[in-house]
């Protein structure tokens, strides 16, 4: 029915669609050989007895063969899925090819090993981060940088054309009644708002001028005429008051310090200070009429 001899010598001296020979040697390119090399033990197809290791999305199934399926080939391999842990997916190895020839028990382990060493290798290539290299698209760059010189021209060229119709607009070149873009009238009045507003701006900051006053003057003439009125208060209860005297003694002598003070403090500033004019103040009585003129 099937013999693995007669199988071997025509794919190996006559032709074998996966054969590939190269200046090292001859291999084979059979999904299912576990070594990758073409020989009598490691064919797939002089083998009616075979097992292999395979990798689907990231999972490894052992994928076995047996002569009792040769006449149905579609059922023709057994596959069995192996655990992610290296030892529980030896130990099922073992326990599926307990009685199978030691050499294809050996290459099958050696498979999941090397299959095992390179998913951890992806995994760790993949964690890291490489420089991706990039060609540079030339033409699409000299093809975009012509199409922005033709929009910036036309840009410049709907701006022209819009400044000349509003200055006509504004002259009233096109009357009283006529269709314009709401968005482009609103634009034109936020506009002339925007330029009221800076009128405004500037006028207040023109307006605003820093001006220097002296404050000591008025401060003393405050100081005199309060020491005036009590003064004049003095002298109208003078009459009446038998402690008049007394008080127009503290305000002389008040006067007498303000006036050695100020003498004092021109002296130490090494300014003369200016006489200041004589005020004259007519106090007028009501019981006596009489009028009496005192001149500080």
């Amino acid at each position: 029915m099937q013999h693995d001899e007669v199988i071997w010598q025509v794919i190996r001296h006559k032709h074998c669609s996966f054969m590939s020979k190269i200046e090292t040697g001859i291999f084979c390119r059979n999904p299912y050989n576990v070594t990758g090399i073409c020989n009598r033990s490691s064919c797939p197809l002089a083998n009616s007895r075979y097992a292999t290791i395979r990798d689907h999305d990231g999972v490894f199934y052992l994928y076995m063969k047996t002569i009792e399926r040769a006449h149905m080939p579609n059922k023709l391999w057994e596959r069995v899925k192996l655990p992610v842990n290296y030892e529980k997916a030896l130990g099922i190895i073992d326990k599926h090819l307990m009685y199978w020839p030691k050499f294809l028990v050996h290459k099958t382990k050696q498979r999941l090993t090397k299959m095992t060493q390179m998913r951890i290798r992806m995994r760790k290539l993949a964690l890291k981060t490489r420089e991706k290299i990039m060609t540079i698209p030339r033409k699409e760059i000299k093809r975009e940088a012509r199409r922005e010189e033709k929009a910036e021209k036309a840009a410049v060229l709907d701006k022209s054309i819009e400044k000349e119709l509003l200055s006509r607009l504004k002259e009233g070149m096109y009357g009283d009644i006529y269709n314009y873009p709401f968005d482009k009238f609103q634009k034109l009045i936020e506009g002339e708002e925007m330029e009221v507003d800076t009128e405004r701006e500037q006028e207040d900051e023109e307006e605003a001028e820093i001006e220097y006053v002296e404050g000591y003057d008025e401060l003393e003439e405050e100081d005199d005429i309060e020491d005036l009125g009590g003064f004049a208060m003095d002298h109208s209860h003078a009459d009446d008051d038998s402690g008049g005297d007394e008080e127009a003694e503290a305000v002389t002598r008040k006067r007498e310090r303000k006036e050695s003070d100020s003498r004092k403090f021109g002296k130490d500033k090494g300014v003369a200070k200016l006489k200041k004019p004589r005020v004259l103040i007519e106090v007028e009585y009501e019981d006596t009429r009489e009028r009496q003129k005192a001149v500080y």
